[in-house]
């Protein structure tokens, strides 16, 4: 096997309904098909318009009520997807269609005897996102939606300004101020929106698109502020869509500069965009839906990749297939497993239910005598012996400050690096999980000539993120780079810290949050939801990394096996490892998902959930797995 720290661009599969590209490589690749034409234009506003619909029918009764995700989903509305097919484009010279008949797969009754007098509030900027709201507006408004527009802009699309009054979309003064504004134009819209809350319904925030950056512009800030102040999505009066994205939102990087509206449910066009995978941005997005408009996407690498669970689902059961009658405990994947201390022997009993209950055939465990014997008064299938594994965890549970403890698992951990430089390998080829405590130990190994490889998958969340950056920023990133790393700017980038810290250390990196990022040497940054909150309790990272552990080494034990990955090079190593790592990071969310009687399939309703501790997790884990394998995208021989 080659050296992985030196690995070739890959030829990913780019999926443009589960990739994400930066907006200036977007624009860039539909300018010439656009230009000249409005096809497109309309066919988003369709788009828009019949997703409007679903909401509408959804929190049909009274407005605001209708039931919300339970987690944000991802759905495309692909020609093969439950969303139903893509928006066909119409003829630029054909006049526009009220929705009469356009069903879709979804169910939604377009007749105006569902609709008839709807509140939808318009919120409209300039550019594109702002025509495609307008045309969708007025659509609504031509199926029987009681339709408002608040314009944001001084050159509001005037084409599509014209057709909403057409249709009776009642429009309001702009509410961004300029030197020929208005203070009535100001009033009139705040106004507006008042009028709107009174009531209640659906918003569609078409205020800024991809081509904006930064926050809402202070007048255009003061729209959403009464909307925003009405509560959390699915504890407000009103439902939102946003256009393509969440106004005020970083495009390509997911920052939050400023206010923003949150979604329900985001209608974004051929292509994922940057903050739909990253967070904080991420978490304002709802429900993402993709609509592939006819429109090409870039050719270049992805900047982040979020697989939909029927493909994790998949994958995982290929990695971890069903057991044969030839299997054993060895072709299933041994996991090694270095945690638990004096101060914390419980991760070590977290760790390995994890990771027994994720399908490791076996369990080794490396502790001190009372960690052993609660881990086997627990789990009495471990092993408390070390010997041959096929992935390591190290960290659930070590201590830094017990020296002899710490001292056993840095020795564990520098045994796996490689020498710094280029060229040389490392000394294991064994997928290596490093967890909490074991991450500190890894800054220090760091600074003494040592190096990771991508088979080390470091998992810190924001604080040990901040940590580790600031050990190994000092030595190695470029003067011009902005130095200074603490948690609170962990969280506000966190795609900016994964990558950072992929690159300081060459390791593969799940930064644990509301939603994870893994970052890989030279492959887009993949996003995978992690559950309801219920699972931020003490010990949960404990069982994922278990779990982690698990699914490497049936990775792991594949590899020995069919020898294919190894055969092609490092590239399908690492990227069976990434997908790994992925598919455990949803079969721990899942497994809480269940724990805490919140179900999380696409589409289902949240019903609260209710608190539950690590154990329960692990003790989900069989339920989740056989939801990943109902969910798995396409049946493979």
């Amino acid at each position: 096997m080659s050296d992985l720290n030196d690995l070739p661009r890959s030829d990913d599969v780019t999926d443009p309904t589960t990739c994400a590209w930066p907006a200036r490589e977007i624009a860039a690749a539909e300018a010439p098909v656009t230009v000249g034409t409005d096809r497109y234009m309309r066919a988003a506003a369709h788009a828009v318009a019949r997703a409007a619909l679903r909401e509408l029918r959804q929190g049909a009764g009274t407005a605001g009520t209708a039931a919300v995700p339970a987690r944000p989903v991802l759905a495309s509305a692909s020609s093969t997807s439950p969303m139903g097919p893509a928006a066909t484009p119409t003829s630029p010279l054909s006049p526009p269609t009220p929705l009469e008949g356009m069903g879709d797969g979804a169910g939604a009754h377009t007749s105006p005897g569902w609709i008839s007098g709807a509140p939808v509030l318009l919120l409209v900027g300039g550019g594109h996102n702002g025509a495609d709201t307008l045309l969708a507006g007025g659509l609504l408004a031509r199926s029987g939606c009681a339709v408002s527009a608040v314009l944001a802009t001084e050159h509001p699309h005037p084409v599509a300004l014209e057709e909403a009054r057409s249709h009776g979309v009642t429009v309001h003064g702009a509410g961004y101020r300029h030197d020929g504004g208005t203070d009535q134009d100001s009033a009139e819209a705040m106004a507006a929106i008042e009028a709107f809350l009174v009531r209640g319904g659906l918003v569609l925030d078409g205020l800024t698109g991809i081509g904006a950056t930064g926050a809402l512009r202070p007048d255009a800030a003061a729209l959403v502020a009464p909307l925003i102040a009405s509560g959390e999505p699915g504890r407000r009066p009103l439902r939102v869509i946003a256009v393509d994205l969440p106004s005020g939102t970083g495009v390509d990087d997911g920052t939050v500069s400023g206010p923003v509206l949150a979604a329900d449910r985001t209608v974004t066009f051929t292509c994922l965009k940057g903050c739909q995978c990253l967070p904080p941005a991420r978490h304002l997005c709802g429900v993402v839906e993709v609509v592939p408009l006819g429109l090409p996407a870039p050719t270049s690498r992805p900047l982040a990749r979020r697989p939909v669970d029927g493909a994790l689902g998949d994958y995982l059961r290929r990695a971890l297939r069903e057991p044969g009658p030839d299997d054993h405990k060895y072709t299933r994947g041994v996991v090694g497993l270095w945690a638990g201390s004096e101060t914390y022997p419980g991760a070590a009993v977290l760790a390995a239910n994890g990771a027994v209950r994720a399908g490791a055939g076996m369990v080794r465990l490396t502790a001190p005598r009372r960690v052993e014997d609660l881990v086997l008064a627990a789990r009495p299938e471990v092993v408390p012996a070390a010997g041959r594994a096929q992935a390591l965890v190290l960290g659930p549970g070590i201590d830094p400050a017990e020296t002899a403890r710490a001292d056993e698992v840095r020795a564990v951990l520098a045994s796996t690096l490689a020498p710094s430089g280029t060229g040389r390998q490392a000394p294991t080829r064994i997928p290596t999980v490093v967890d909490a405590g074991a991450l500190s130990l890894l800054a220090e190994l760091l600074t003494e000539e040592l190096s990771c490889t991508p088979l080390h998958v470091l998992t810190p969340h924001a604080g040990e993120a901040a940590a580790l950056l600031s050990v190994l920023e000092d030595k190695k990133t470029p003067a011009q780079e902005a130095r200074g790393w603490s948690r609170d700017r962990v969280e506000a980038h966190p795609g900016l810290a994964a990558r950072e810290i992929c690159r300081l250390t060459g390791a593969t990196v799940l930064l644990k949050g509301a939603t994870t990022l893994i970052a890989a040497p030279q492959r887009p940054v993949v996003s995978v939801d992690s559950g309801p909150g219920w699972m931020a309790t003490a010990g949960s990272g404990d069982v994922l990394a278990g779990i982690l552990g698990a699914v490497l080494a049936c990775a792991a034990a594949r590899w020995e096996q069919e020898r294919e990955p190894a055969a092609s090079g490092p590239a399908p190593v690492l990227d069976a490892l990434v997908d790994s790592v992925a598919a455990g990071v949803r079969l721990h969310a899942l497994a809480g998902a269940y724990a805490a009687a919140r179900p999380q399939g696409a589409g289902s309703t949240g019903t609260g959930g209710h608190p539950i501790a690590a154990l329960d997790i692990a003790a989900a884990l069989g339920p989740a797995r056989l939801e990943l394998n109902r969910l798995q995208a396409v049946p493979h021989p």
